[in-house]
């Protein structure tokens, strides 16, 4: 016998989506959170944006759990009663040259049955955006934004209705088999906690975001050899002064840059309508999670470097002409578990055998895995039916 059926690694906004998933089914569930409260990483340190699906392959992860995940979000958003709200999102064309690459996305978007999705010239870019300079746009009136913390909670609150216990503070530092299952011990994290403890787990699922590799490790997968190894890289974010709210009305991308590892320095707008910029990416000589390691903590390094303020201005420049080098404060950042630093990298969502058995791994999920955590969760539940069924 094991103490519980499934035991979740990790507190962000696929965890709480997959605990609140699996404890539907009927399985007694415990979810281990290492921060001291959910939410504190990945989740919250974003843009905060419900994406239409149309940047990646087709047939990948990325694309069908970012199509099929935003429309489950907005129901629980609304259902929950969590902040969510279609802007829209306008992928701009500032010259004629960038107009096949709107082409393309648009094509791409629809193969991934992105809803509403189409193209608009000069005449209507200037009606809907008058302060954005552009020749053209891919229109996505489905783009949203949302509050990925209170969806998140929301999961949680879920889950824990549902009869899951859900714990914070508590660090996973081992991973080992036992009978057919998994023994997890785990180590408290901040003051006036007691010693750490183990249970015994038929099935472990990690969703450990940023640290989901070397959870992995721990249970002993060489993640070298199946090309896990996760590469943080940093998001900055810039805000934008007041005196200029209400000038942009929708979420503002750029053509994508032709590397594919971000969308390009763009304008988002939280849910009172303030904007900022961002995010970039800023690769890492180190990986900032080895310090943490040494220090025996979890606090990594969200400072944002305000020598990057020059590259914010003359990225958004571009198709925001009004702006100004003084419009642009240091924001916040976030950390990005990436799997391939340049190029594309699909989610890795893996069902262990063998060895491994009862062992779920979710690696490299970032961007669109907001959007997508309700999907996520959906297929994890679908892969844990499988397992009971044989």
């Amino acid at each position: 016998m094991f103490d519980l059926d499934v035991t979740v690694i990790g507190g962000g906004i696929v965890g709480c989506a997959v605990a609140a998933e699996i404890s539907g089914m009927g399985l007694s569930t415990v979810l281990l959170e290492m921060d001291s409260g959910l939410a504190r990483a990945t989740t919250s340190r974003n843009s905060e944006v419900s994406h239409g699906g149309m940047y990646y392959p087709t047939g990948s992860l990325k694309a069908s759990y970012c199509v099929a995940g935003r429309r489950l979000l907005k129901e629980f958003c609304t259902t929950a009663k969590v902040g969510y709200r279609e802007y829209g999102k306008v992928i701009v064309a500032v010259v004629d040259r960038e107009i096949p690459e709107l082409e393309r996305l648009l094509a791409l978007g629809q193969a991934n049955g992105v809803e509403d999705l189409r193209l608009i010239d000069t005449a209507e870019m200037k009606a809907m955006e008058p302060d954005v300079a552009a020749v053209a746009g891919l229109y996505s009136p489905r783009t949203a934004v949302l509050d990925a913390e209170g969806a998140t909670r929301a999961y949680a609150h879920l889950a824990t209705e549902r009869g899951a216990q859900v714990m914070t503070g508590c660090r996973v530092t081992g991973l080992g088999r036992s009978r057919g299952g998994w023994e997890v011990s785990i180590s408290p994290i901040g003051d006036k906690r007691r010693e750490g403890w183990h249970h015994t787990s038929r099935i472990v699922i990690n969703a450990a975001g940023l640290w989901a590799d070397r959870v992995a490790a721990l249970a002993g997968i060489d993640i070298d050899a199946r090309g896990w190894r996760q590469h943080l890289t940093k998001g900055n974010y810039f805000a934008l002064g007041n005196r200029h709210d209400g000038r942009v009305n929708r979420l503002i991308y750029p053509v994508p840059p032709a590397s594919g590892s971000s969308l390009g320095v763009h304008v988002c707008l939280d849910l009172a309508g303030q904007m900022k910029l961002g995010p970039d990416l800023e690769r890492m000589s180190n990986d900032p999670r080895d310090a943490c390691a040494t220090a025996g903590d979890i606090n990594l390094d969200y400072r944002v470097d305000p020598g990057r303020q020059t590259s914010f201005y003359e990225d958004a420049k571009r198709f925001l002409p009004w702006l100004e080098p003084d419009d642009l404060a240091p924001a916040m950042c976030g950390l990005r578990p990436k799997l391939a630093v340049t190029g594309f990298g699909d989610f890795v969502i893996n069902r262990e055998e063998d060895d491994f058995a009862g062992l779920i791994n979710l690696v490299g999920i970032e961007s669109p895995g907001l959007t997508a955590a309700p999907a996520i969760a959906v297929a994890v539940g679908a892969l844990v039916r499988e397992m009971d069924q044989g």
